[in-house]
């Protein structure tokens, strides 16, 4: 890695070819790339004089703003690993990443006051008034203050991104400069610029986020950052900065195109539209190829890093069922239960390879080796809990997760192909398929369902249309409707919620239940 090869040298240069080019913008005001160089100075300086050595940990808690983002990014240049933290985390799971992290500053906004232990308050730095800790102001080093320059290798760790807990307790996922650097090169495949213009309305504690907002200004363009996701925020934003790229999670898409003003505001400028993170339907891809400008291209992967496969759905308008081809210089493999590499047409878990791969999980090298494969050359994978299968073309299709796979009498029941069929009625906007306790069978099926507005229909007789299209072992013995389907911020559903909703008997959010349940 060269002294240009990361992403703080990388501003310094665009700050001195182009000082007055917009870096960053939220709400109407923008920060040049002189501004945001400076800022990053007076942040790695500060970091210095408090004796925040490199390779020691910051947390960052709060809305995405630009001044977080210049956080992360100076944190960077004094080489203080940096911990981007959900501000909706329980108190429980907050403490624990931070005690996980060994942060030795937290960064926050108002947003999070309620949730901060009581022993993180002498570390605090107020990002706005109201919040928690020292003001920002007087924490940051002065107007021309100049750390002490440091050599970032690729080894040297970047960032501790948490898992988003769908399952469980978040794992601290730490990820080195040479792994985001693969993700920066990665980004002049798809047209990033300077002209660039990158709307974004994920938060910046996500990977999903992270993977196209550090290529945007390691190649010189400007990010739009909105502190949340609106469908009419965003196509107004999209429409006055003349957005070319953006990061969308599945039902974003979905919120977009069923937004009245879609189809008469200006997306014209779009070059590019990247998706991740959750199940991306078939449907939905070709719905925002037909009527959104430019390009659409699916990644699938894991914020650990390992394999990627990546969709250009509008160059292979057929293949929109599947998750693409394994990228450029990564090995994808499937392997069965006892970790016995399967031949091609055959479905089994999905395992990766590539230059861009996790150190390992901080603080937890037994979670680590879970994590791990390796093949007979001793060559290291990452597991991805992925069931997949490959086509005659090579394409990847996911059945579903491992952990949600329908064991019912013996036979494995995918979650996903109920969904699929679902989906297709016309009273059905959304659904999810899990797998509850069963006397007679060990698991069952249950279907959890938001509705499509202006559509009725009965419970009990959605169910009899699935039930009369799927084998027997695959029939739902249960089916509810509710208002919407429990997410996280960066739109997974939380299958475990709807299993322990199930199985407790109390409701979702909106929830009504009609027709005949049948439980177990």
């Amino acid at each position: 890695m060269s002294t240009a090869d990361n992403l703080p040298a990388q501003v310094r240069l665009h700050a001195a070819a182009r000082p007055a080019h917009p870096a960053l913008a939220q709400d109407g005001e923008a920060l040049s790339y002189a501004q945001l160089d400076a800022l990053m100075d007076r942040v790695a300086a500060a970091l210095q004089r408090d004796g925040v050595q490199p390779g020691q940990a910051i947390a960052l808690c709060g809305h995405s703003t630009p001044m977080q983002a210049a956080l992360f990014l100076g944190a960077l240049r004094a080489g203080v690993v940096v911990a981007p933290l959900a501000g909706s985390s329980s108190r429980e799971a907050l403490a624990s990443m931070l005690h996980d992290a060994q942060a030795r500053l937290m960064f926050v906004d108002s947003s999070v006051a309620e949730l901060l232990p009581a022993d993180v308050m002498p570390r605090c730095i107020a990002l706005e008034d109201g919040a928690a800790g020292r003001p920002l102001a007087g924490w940051l080093a002065p107007a021309g203050a100049m750390p002490a320059v440091l050599h970032i290798a690729p080894e040297h760790p970047f960032n501790i991104i948490y898992s988003s807990g769908t399952t469980g307790t978040p794992k601290g996922i730490v990820q080195s400069h040479g792994m985001r650097w693969q993700h920066v090169q990665r980004g002049a495949k798809y047209g990033y610029g300077p002209g660039t213009v990158t709307l974004l309305a994920t938060p910046l504690y996500s990977n999903t986020t992270l993977v196209v907002f550090f290529p945007t200004l390691a190649f010189g363009g400007t990010v739009v950052l909105m502190r949340k996701f609106d469908a009419a925020g965003y196509l107004a934003l999209a429409k006055h900065y003349r957005a070319t790229h953006t990061m969308l999670v599945p039902v974003q898409y979905r919120r977009l195109l069923a937004h009245p003003a879609f189809d008469r505001t200006d997306l014209s400028a779009f070059e590019m539209k990247f998706c991740t993170s959750a199940p991306f339907p078939a449907a939905l891809k070709a719905d925002a190829l037909a009527r959104w400008p430019g390009g659409l291209v699916e990644f699938y992967g894991m914020t650990e890093g390992g394999g990627t496969c990546i969709l250009e759905a509008h160059a292979h308008p057929d293949k929109l069922h599947t998750v693409g081809l394994p990228a450029e210089g990564h090995d994808i493999r499937l392997i069965d239960d006892a970790g016995v590499e399967l031949p091609d047409g055959q479905t089994g878990e999905v395992v990766g390879h590539s230059p861009a791969m996790m150190t390992g999980y901080h603080g937890q090298p037994g979670k680590t080796r879970e994590a791990e494969w390796f093949a007979p050359d001793g060559r290291r994978f990452i597991r991805t809990g992925d069931i997949g299968r490959f086509d005659e073309d090579g394409f990847l299709m996911l059945l579903d997760r491992k952990k949600d796979v329908v064991i019912s009498g013996g036979f494995n029941i995918y979650p996903s192909d109920l969904e699929a069929l679902l989906q297709r009625h016309p009273a059905v906007a959304e659904c999810a398929v899990v797998g509850v306790p069963s006397e007679a069978w060990g698991e069952t099926p249950v279907a959890f369902v938001v509705p499509q507005p202006g559509h009725a229909v009965d419970a009990e007789a959605l169910r009899e249309w699935l039930n009369a299209q799927v084998g027997k072992t695959q029939r739902l013995a249960g089916l509810s409707f509710t208002a919407e389907l429990p997410r996280s911020a960066i739109g997974k559903v939380l299958k475990r919620e709807l299993r322990h909703a199930w199985e407790t008997g109390a409701p979702q959010a909106g929830e009504t239940q009609t027709g005949a349940l049948r439980r177990g």
